[in-house]
């Protein structure tokens, strides 16, 4: 068995410097270039395919080993200039799931140099009662970089939010899905011998989970595993009661997927991490059903179909401009990922679905 991936500072560091680079979905060089040089020298190949995803493939040694796809997308929700109005003001759409309600006065890093801007509205000063109980319209909303900001038409914005640790806490803007590039890296430098690894860092899973499609189809795996980072529902009520309409809790472990908007976990993979969660004494939660997806929404539909599950940090306030999550979480999901990657067999698939 290869060494359990440890997430120390050197991995905190790393998630920093994958959390703090902008990479909005169809411009996500700035993670790519970061995963190339990490997994430099620990994958037999390495490509990147013509959508930008990274595909490596690492492998292990003994007979009859099954080829298991792990896909972390590597790009965020965002923003994209259109129009520009003169003066460093820009009308922009959003790149992905964002609710138009909270942008008003956050922060943004604009293009390839980071430049900064402000998402700009009427003050509260300017505005009828009228207007106040309406929600913001998108097209009446700017970026504002200022008569000198650069920016070009076709530019990704992101929100100017860098990593910081407090406490127990993480909070960043783009742990959905650095988390899942992060630990997949860790993964490929410490990969179990028993499978061959095939790594799949993807591209747009934001906008349609199209990365994942494309390199699905080009591994050929024989199961795949999503790692991502879920939204959690667990703040309490406005009544004071208790939330029992949760999804995942912070604090209790990663999450394993039975079902969500985009797929229907395999069972015998959902059994297998279960079973490994429970042998290791790693905490797990089940991500109670819901809506949203992951790669594995496109994946298990790819070739003969592909038998798919997903393993999530969960997180709060996903696609805002600061998400926070429990680090132990994080440490428990990479320690759960490389156990049951080590103990996985022909046999599991042979069971019944």
């Amino acid at each position: 068995m290869a060494d359990k991936p440890l997430i120390g500072n050197a991995q905190l560091k790393l998630l920093e410097r994958l959390c703090n680079a902008c990479a909005v979905s169809g411009d996500e060089g700035e993670v790519r270039q970061i995963v190339l040089e990490e997994i430099k020298g620990h994958a037999d190949e390495v490509k990147v395919d013509a959508l930008g995803n990274v595909l490596a493939t690492r492998a292990g040694s003994g007979k009859d080993r099954l080829r298991v796809m792990i896909s972390a997308h590597m790009d965020e929700v965002g923003f994209m200039l259109v129009a520009e109005d003169g003066e460093g003001l820009y009308r922009f759409e959003t790149v992905g799931s964002i609710d138009v309600r909270q942008l008003v006065g956050k922060r943004v890093w604009v293009g390839k140099e980071h430049t900064p801007g402000v998402i700009g509205a009427r003050p509260i000063h300017l505005t009828t009662a009228d207007d106040r109980k309406r929600a913001i319209p998108l097209d009446t909303l700017r970026i504002d970089v200022g008569p000198a900001g650069k920016a070009n038409l076709g530019d990704r914005a992101v929100f100017a939010t860098k990593l910081r640790r407090s406490g127990p806490s993480l909070m960043a803007k783009s742990l959905d899905n650095r988390f899942g590039v992060a630990t997949l890296i860790e993964l490929l430098k410490n990969a179990p011998p028993n499978i061959d690894l095939l790594a799949a860092f993807t591209v747009q899973e934001e906008i349609g989970l199209r990365g994942a499609k494309v390199a699905a189809h080009a591994l050929a795996p024989h199961l795949a595993i999503a790692a991502d980072s879920t939204p959690a529902n667990d703040l309490p009520t406005w009544d004071g009661e208790e939330n029992t309409a949760y999804n995942t809790k912070l604090g209790f472990g990663p999450a394993i997927y039975v079902a969500d908007g985009a797929t229907l976990s395999d069972p015998r993979l959902v059994r297998h991490f279960i079973e490994t969660a429970e042998a290791e004494n790693i905490p797990y939660q089940v991500r109670q059903p819901g809506g949203g997806g992951t790669d594995a929404g496109s994946i298990h539909k790819e070739r003969g179909g592909i038998p798919s599950l997903s393993v999530s940090v969960p997180h709060r306030y996903s696609h805002t401009a600061l998400s926070l999550a429990r680090l132990d979480d994080w440490k428990n999901y990479a320690a759960l990922l490389h156990a049951a990657l080590g103990r996985l067999t022909p046999k599991v698939l042979a069971e019944e679905r």
